[in-house]
């Protein structure tokens, strides 16, 4: 951990806040790992997600519907550890936020187990009760509007929200019910950059956008997005700053082509000399 971050205090939803009525852009990025976290953190984004995207990115999955609270649990465990700044919010994954009670519980269990400091949801106006149940037993809660990967098979694709004036008046009036409900902040996936601009002017709280325009109080992208680290190519609304990719396969064949060409004669002659190399 750099000198630059270390004996911080950890943000809270007043930092947030507070960074919101200054009227101040908010920084989100996914992370799923101890050391990408620690690097985040060391850069200074203020709040880290740990998505169900997870299912996609890191464990190679269609969509986000295999993932499991265990996987969760894992993964958000590790990201706390490798860091001192950030936020870091935890995605409560398909089948854990279905009822008010079945959140509750998998909401203690992710901050008793992880460390984390909240907890996301997806879902409109269906999923009031579930965040006002959280708020009330104390677990910050952000929502999650627009697309909503966990509903991929109901919505019928991955397209954008807000088009239609019956779909944009149920993303504002989702969002109206979600910050009364007592939503810390709300992420808005893939709405018409007028819609969100609006829904983030008609709220008192932060949204968070991706892929929904530029209007939104702060961003968010998954991290292999950001960095170009991905087998296949990022969503159109990402704009990738480097290309990991290309940088781990020129180290990887870099070093089989050192492997290869390694001369007989350097090579130990018997299994004890090569336990001896082992060890210098």
């Amino acid at each position: 951990m750099s000198s630059s971050v270390q004996n911080l205090k950890r943000l809270t939803l007043r930092d947030l806040q507070s960074t919101y009525l200054k009227k101040e852009k908010l920084s989100m990025l996914t992370a799923y790992d101890v050391v990408t976290a620690g690097i985040l953190d060391e850069a200074g984004i203020e709040m880290l997600l740990v998505g169900d995207s997870l299912g996609n990115v890191i464990l190679g999955h269609e969509t986000t519907l295999p993932v499991t609270l265990e996987d969760m649990i894992r993964h958000t465990s590790a990201v706390v550890r490798g860091t001192q700044r950030a936020l870091i919010i935890c995605d409560l994954p398909f089948g854990t936020a279905t009822d008010p009670e079945t959140a509750l519980r998998a909401s203690i269990k992710v901050l008793q187990k992880t460390g984390c400091q909240a907890v996301k949801l997806e879902g409109g106006l269906h999923c009031a009760s579930i965040v006002k149940k959280l708020t009330e037993q104390g677990i910050p809660v952000m929502g999650h509007i627009g697309l909503v990967p966990q509903s991929i098979h109901q919505l019928g694709g991955y397209y954008q929200h807000g088009k239609t004036e019956s779909s944009a008046q149920y993303l504002l009036e989702s969002a109206l019910t979600l910050q009364s409900a007592g939503a810390f902040s709300i992420v808005l996936e893939c709405i018409t950059h007028e819609i969100a601009s609006g829904i983030t002017r008609k709220l008192n709280i932060p949204t968070i956008g991706i892929g929904s325009g530029s209007d939104c109080s702060g961003q968010v992208l998954v991290i292999n997005d950001l960095v170009g680290l991905s087998l296949k190519p990022p969503p159109k609304f990402a704009k990738p700053r480097a290309d990991v990719a290309s940088v781990i396969r020129k180290a990887a064949r870099e070093y089989l082509n050192e492997i290869k060409t390694t001369s007989e004669d350097h090579r130990p002659e018997t299994k004890e000399e090569e336990c001896l190399a082992g060890l210098s």
